[in-house]
């Protein structure tokens, strides 16, 4: 029990990043608790996140996720979205600085409440993650110059065609007018699918072009996207694919026989 219980810990402190953030969430749900005189918003907003709380650190309600859901070791930090946290921090700064008399100690209050909520957090723009956009859509420009050679006109019908790993996750978001074999469930590791078009484009070191010519004529792959830096045995304009244009470095195949 007391390694589960460290377990859930480590989870919820993963969680919160900062523990100020965290001391700010109990402080301002107990503060609604003891002032609060509506008890459905004192439920709500000040005894439910701190049940959330205890209840995430219990080692038995771990152990009851886990037995229900397959991925739930993996999982169970989402228990703490269900925590209204910055409704409850918000609630409690607004009833706190509107419950001074004096306008003077509300301008007080405010700024100490403020210089903590910053305090607590940090300057997203900073992150080492964070990047400059490079149009409106805020995708990588290369997906859509590889999209807008394949896409379908208004009227015509989808089509589907293979992308390398990086640019699963944006094609969706540009256009659904085309479709892929597999999605991001194919990136994420720890879910381990299986996708026969996958292993042939993406697990191989060097890329058999037979077995994955044959991969997406069975899945009906009217392109294949591939980066020209990709290893693969033969080129596949050798196996009847014709190369229609090269873009940012990566090289559009479609294949004749696919019509749908």
């Amino acid at each position: 029990m007391y390694g589960i219980f460290m377990e859930c810990w480590v989870s919820l402190k993963l969680f919160f990043g900062n523990p100020l953030l965290a001391i700010l969430l109990v402080a301002s749900a107990l503060y609604i608790v003891i002032c609060e005189k509506d008890w459905k918003k004192k439920i709500l907003i000040g005894i439910l996140p701190l049940v959330i709380l205890a209840g995430f650190l219990f080692p038995v309600t771990k152990m009851v996720y886990v037995a229900m859901f397959d991925e739930g070791t993996d999982t169970y930090y989402r228990v703490l979205w269900l925590v209204p946290m910055y409704m409850t921090i918000g609630y409690a700064l607004c009833r706190l600085v509107t419950g001074f008399g004096r306008k003077l100690w509300q301008r007080v209050a405010l700024v100490v409440a403020l210089a903590v909520v910053v305090l607590s957090g940090s300057l997203v723009y900073v992150n080492q993650y964070m990047s400059k956009a490079e149009n409106l859509y805020h995708i990588p420009q290369s997906v859509i110059d590889v999209c807008d050679v394949i896409i379908p006109a208004d009227g015509e019908a989808r089509v589907r065609a293979v992308f390398p790993s990086e640019m699963v996750h944006f094609v969706r978001q540009y256009s659904t007018k085309i479709l892929m074999p597999y999605g991001r469930e194919m990136i994420v590791t720890q879910w381990d699918y299986y996708n026969e078009v996958y292993e042939a484009y993406e697990k191989a070191e060097v890329i058999d072009a037979e077995e994955l010519l044959d991969a997406t004529r069975k899945t009906n792959c009217r392109y294949i996207i591939l980066a020209s830096d990709r290893k693969i045995n033969k080129n596949l304009a050798t196996l009847g694919l014709k190369l229609i244009k090269t873009v940012d470095n990566y090289n559009i195949y479609e294949d004749p026989e696919v019509t749908g």
